[in-house]
């Protein structure tokens, strides 16, 4: 399994450049980032110099975020089909294998219309990613709030993503696990057993308060190992499995954190060194 980041905990990362640099330097192996950025950056020094700067610090690009707008009107989404397909053809061609997105468990359109629409919406971007070897994450997203915070419920579970992934029918689409999401689910990590690790596509790591599930805000997360997740059973999980992709830290915060980014960078990494070494034993 890699130790990958995302810029979400750590701060101000600055330059694309500097990301990498930094997550070298603080022993990780893959940075999530998004693909407009990698778009600018390769436009901005030549593809070959982008290769060769992931090569040098011996970093990979571990996923993009899904830019199309998937969840509003038909002519937004078609809109960005094009930006998205040359984001594709970038990042693949920097080695990056994964482009994923999350599903919000409430919708303010009729669950049932919306639902036909994300998986027609869906699958051309997985057709899309497919052409360029890339695979299609989907992350189901738990906090109770945020269940009820449009109109209408919709998904919020593992085996109703599992569902969505079955009916969208594209052997490149599966799973983003989130310990978080997990966690406000209730679901067991040894359900994972039930899975074929070739379904789960990327992983988000990150922590609890100690407070009633049902209490549990998705922007108040901990950096690993400050809650009551138990990551360590996550990951020999995944590990049992065979699960050897990316383990990205993803801590959103309600408000900015007040240490500079360097010391989040060795809050991180000191974090990662912990965890990793409880599963090796």
């Amino acid at each position: 399994m890699l130790k990958g980041v995302s810029n979400a905990g750590l701060g101000d990362v600055g330059t694309i450049e500097e990301f990498i640099v930094n997550a070298s330097k603080y022993g990780f192996e893959s940075v999530d980032t998004s693909g407009n950025e990698l778009v600018h950056w390769v436009e901005e020094i030549g593809l070959e110099e982008a290769q060769a700067f992931l090569r040098k610090y011996n970093i990979q690009i571990g996923a993009i975020g899904l830019s199309v707008e998937w969840r509003r009107e038909e002519e937004e989404f078609k809109t960005g089909l094009s930006s998205f397909i040359r984001e594709a053809e970038v990042a693949s061609a920097l080695g990056c294998r994964l482009c994923a997105t999350y599903i919000l468990p409430s919708t303010d359109y009729p669950p049932a219309a919306f639902m036909a629409r994300a998986v027609r919406r869906f699958r051309t971007c997985a057709v899309i990613l497919n052409e360029y070897d890339m695979k299609f994450g989907l992350e189901f997203v738990g906090p109770h709030h945020l269940r009820t915070t449009w109109k209408y419920p919709f998904i919020w579970t593992m085996s109703e993503t599992i569902d969505l992934i079955e009916a969208i029918g594209k052997s490149n689409v599966g799973l983003l696990i989130d310990a978080y999401h997990c966690y406000t689910t209730g679901l067991d990590f040894a359900e994972l057993n039930q899975l074929d690790v070739k379904k789960i596509v990327h992983v988000h790591i990150n922590d609890a308060k100690s407070i009633p599930v049902s209490e549990v805000l998705d922007h108040d997360r901990l950096y690993p190992g400050e809650g009551v997740i138990n990551l360590v059973k996550l990951l020999k999980q995944l590990q049992s499995i065979g699960y050897q992709g990316s383990i990205t830290q993803e801590v959103l915060t309600q408000i900015p954190e007040d240490q500079e980014s360097e010391q989040l960078w060795v809050k991180t990494s000191n974090a990662y060194d912990a965890l990793f070494k409880q599963i090796e034993c």
